[in-house]
């Protein structure tokens, strides 16, 4: 029975995520229809020989929209089941990817990769260049992500108030050295600088796509196997070694590839704040805070904001377009602030 309501609340988020594709890659400035849709995929696939759409549709479909979408998902997904598992890992709803700095880290080594090696990425070009710059940008996410939590290590236990003190110095610290790069970039380099502050889908293409899927399919494979894990933990580092899990192992599977999967999305759509803070809390609120659930849950319901997010930041101010680390900043920041009140409350009782 226990599995058994697991597996129909995923299929429930599932088909969540497939209507807001279908809607995402339906509306825009150029309308596609349902049906066209339907006829478009028959048609490319070879099921239909008679095209029921104009060749402005398809084109915008599969050459634009369709990328972008399916970008969006993958980031969404990547952000939320990340923050899902940092936050099982540090057992705390506040710990969460941009919080304790492995955004800003991933950022300022993609920056650096922008500033000192954009004639590499130019000559390198294709899949290799967006290649390098993940490499980087979780190059940059690891080494941020250890050093939180190394630096918030006090006798074998984690203390939560250093890990969001040392992250907020963290952040602080990345983003003054990525303020510095900016000052010294050229006007070209200060473009993707801005691109990757203010976060964007804006550049999404089938070959950035293809790029960072390796990146992130191998944490959304993975991942889900840690929650049995997590809920381990969950009872205290003795306790769950007790049980016979390495906890040390735990650690550094979960920051591995919670800094992957981070790493390579701000490589291709920058920083998008609350997605990976956001979705796990309403996962729990909802349906429980078991691992087994919350994280694959995290998954796919962050594939699905992310998708309406891009929707929204392409639709209500359109024909121009805003970034969508906005939108999901202005959407998020009143659920985190609701979530520190609801801590504070926890404290007072």
């Amino acid at each position: 029975m226990f599995v058994k309501n697991h597996s129909y609340i995923l299929i429930g988020l599932t088909i969540l995520l497939v209507a807001t594709i279908i809607a995402s890659v339906c509306m825009g400035a150029v309308h596609i229809g349902v049906s066209q849709l339907w006829s478009m995929i028959t048609y490319h696939t070879g099921l239909s020989k008679t095209p029921e759409f104009t060749t402005q549709q398809f084109a915008v479909l599969f050459n634009l929209r369709l990328p972008r979408v399916l970008l969006g998902a993958l980031i969404g997904a990547a952000l939320a089941i990340s923050g899902s598992a940092i936050q099982g890992l540090f057992r705390n709803p506040l710990a969460e990817p941009g919080l304790i700095g492995i955004s800003s880290g991933a950022t300022l080594f993609a920056a650096l990769m922008i500033v000192f090696g954009g004639k590499l990425l130019v000559a390198i070009g294709g899949n290799y260049g967006y290649y390098l710059l993940s490499a980087a940008a979780f190059v940059g996410a690891l080494i941020t992500a250890t050093l939180v939590y190394r630096l918030a290590m006090h006798q074998g236990r984690t203390i939560i108030t250093s890990l969001l003190l040392t992250g907020i110095a963290i952040n602080a610290l990345a983003f003054a050295f990525t303020g510095l790069l900016t000052y010294i970039s050229t006007d070209e380099q200060l473009r993707n600088l801005t691109f990757w502050s203010l976060g964007s889908l804006g550049g999404a293409s089938w070959i950035s796509f293809g790029s960072v899927l390796p990146f992130i399919a191998i944490p959304l494979i993975i991942l889900p196997f840690m929650g049995k894990s997590l809920n381990a933990l969950a009872l205290g580092e003795v306790q769950a070694g007790h049980m016979g899990f390495s906890v040390a192992n735990i650690k550094r599977i979960v920051l591995l590839l919670a800094t992957m999967s981070v790493g390579a999305s701000v490589a291709v759509a920058g920083i998008i704040s609350f997605v990976g803070l956001v979705v796990p809390h309403i996962i729990r609120i909802g349906f429980g805070a078991d691992n087994r659930l919350v994280i694959p849950g995290s998954a796919i319901l962050g594939a699905a904001m992310l998708t309406l997010a891009d929707l929204a930041s392409r639709t209500i101010v359109a024909p121009a377009e805003l970034p969508i680390g906005i939108v999901t900043a202005l959407a998020g920041s009143p659920v985190f602030i609701y979530m520190i009140g609801a801590q504070l409350k926890k404290q007072q009782v």
